[in-house]
């Protein structure tokens, strides 16, 4: 090594590691660096609530199309019966999701008891010979007129979550919650006066749905452990003596993982599910190809329409599906965590339960993996009953999403500028808060002390 004038060895300037160049050069790294950057950024949570859903939406009605027109003409009606069917509900569920994304949140808790109480009354009326009707052996439907019906039992999901939310957010400001009797009355006896209202029918799909919501809404209240075990216990007791009661339901419970149809054809349905599934391979067979839906494969439009995505769009089709509905409830439960409104955190967390739930429990049937429960994909499969109420309630978390202040000072920076004066676009924004882009966890002390968990 060369001296220097001094006649001292040269000091070695202090440098980075190699391994930190590396890193900063990787692509990967920096695709990831990017990708988390993006991931924190305020609207991540409205824009993934708001484009999951309609893209579920949008794929739930080309599906629809799809798989419902051999059972259309069976029935010698036009091919496109159900999906015109579909649309409109699809279009009055959209009317729905804005007018719910664009109510304040005072509203959405005014309303809680309304719904309830008409959601009860309808389902008294199912059971009034004259009124309800039985379809597929469960009377749980009422006739609109024509070729409409409703179904009261989807709107009682709604009902309990709003109700539920409201409910226990009004307990907690005045600090109850912490007494199990208040935890417990009146949110457990009204949701098992509507799981009995919804078993007189005979839907145990339904009840079980509900049943997932209440505990949902318990836990994000903070049930003690043996509280929840203890509530959790008589549901499942009441559950086993239903089904242990009903042939029908042992049946379903006995197709779990069957391969064959069994004797008198019993599992039929299951079987060919995972028939469509097998046949359908990477990419599927193409789209309106499918070779079940000619009468094999019994409500191929409806409860096992996500099989008929796998056969015809293939394996990934429905990784895309549920590559959607995971973001949907990502998202949901990021709003849930990131409030300080405990009416917000609830009927969030109530919605995110009830979609990922009946999701679960749908595509777990149609895997062979759950027993038939009959209740329908949310947002994808036929059924306006069913699509309305839960458009509505993504309308819930998209005006959730939006009341985050980090959210409301992005939104009022993109607001269009036309016919408004620039000023006023800066005026709004501070005052809905600081602009904050890197990251939602980076928030002003006065817009909230307490909501990172």
């Amino acid at each position: 090594m060369p001296a220097s004038r001094t006649g001292r060895p040269p000091v070695r300037r202090a440098g980075r590691p190699a391994a930190a160049g590396v890193l900063r050069d990787n692509p990967v790294r920096r695709l990831y660096l990017r990708a988390r950057k993006a991931w924190d950024r305020p609207l991540t949570a409205y824009y993934l609530i708001l484009g999951g859903s309609l893209l579920i939406t949008v794929l739930g009605l080309v599906m629809v199309y799809s798989a419902s027109q051999i059972t259309a003409l069976q029935l010698s009606l036009p091919g496109s019966y159900f999906f015109r069917k579909q649309f409109l509900a699809a279009l009055i569920g959209g009317v729905l999701l804005f007018a719910a994304s664009r109510m304040p949140v005072k509203l959405h808790r005014a309303l809680a008891y309304p719904i309830l109480a008409g959601a009860v009354f309808m389902m008294v009326l199912v059971q009034v010979p004259g009124i309800g009707l039985s379809v597929n052996g469960n009377q749980n439907w009422i006739s609109l007129g024509g070729s409409f019906q409703i179904q009261p039992s989807e709107f009682g999901k709604l009902a309990l979550v709003l109700w539920g939310a409201d409910l226990l957010a009004r307990k907690q400001d005045k600090r109850l919650l912490t007494q199990w009797k208040h935890m417990l009355v009146p949110l457990v006896p009204a949701a098992f006066m509507l799981l009995g209202l919804i078993m007189l029918g005979g839907d145990m799909g339904t009840a079980i749905i509900l049943t997932a919501i209440l505990f949902g809404l318990l836990w994000l209240a903070g049930a003690p452990t043996r509280l929840f075990v203890g509530v959790l216990s008589v549901a499942l007791a009441i559950g086993f003596l239903l089904i242990r009661t009903s042939p029908n339901r042992m049946s379903r419970l006995a197709c779990i993982g069957a391969t064959e149809p069994g004797p008198n054809d019993t599992c039929w349905q299951a079987v060919h599910g995972i028939y469509a599934l097998a046949s359908g391979g990477l990419f599927g067979s193409g789209l309106g190809a499918s070779v079940e839906k000619w009468g094999q494969l019994p409500e191929a439009h409806t409860d096992f329409i996500f099989a008929i995505t796998g056969e015809e769009l293939g394996l990934a089709g429905t990784l895309s599906v549920l590559a959607l509905f995971a973001a949907l409830g990502y998202a949901g439960i990021r709003v849930a965590g990131r409030t300080e409104d405990p009416f917000v955190r609830y009927a969030a967390g109530g919605v995110t339960t009830w979609i990922t739930a009946q999701a679960v429990i749908n595509i777990g049937a149609v895997l062979g993996l759950l027993p038939i429960a009959g209740v329908p994909l949310p947002l994808f499969s036929y059924g306006g009953s069913a699509l309305l109420p839960t458009m509505f309630a993504i309308g819930l978390l998209i005006a959730f999403a939006r009341e985050d202040p980090a959210a409301r000072a992005a939104l009022a920076m993109r607001q269009p500028r036309f016919g408004r004066k620039r000023g006023a676009v800066r005026e709004s924004a501070r005052a809905a808060g600081p602009r904050r882009w890197n990251t939602m966890r980076r928030r002003a002390s006065a817009a909230r002390s307490s909501g990172e968990r």
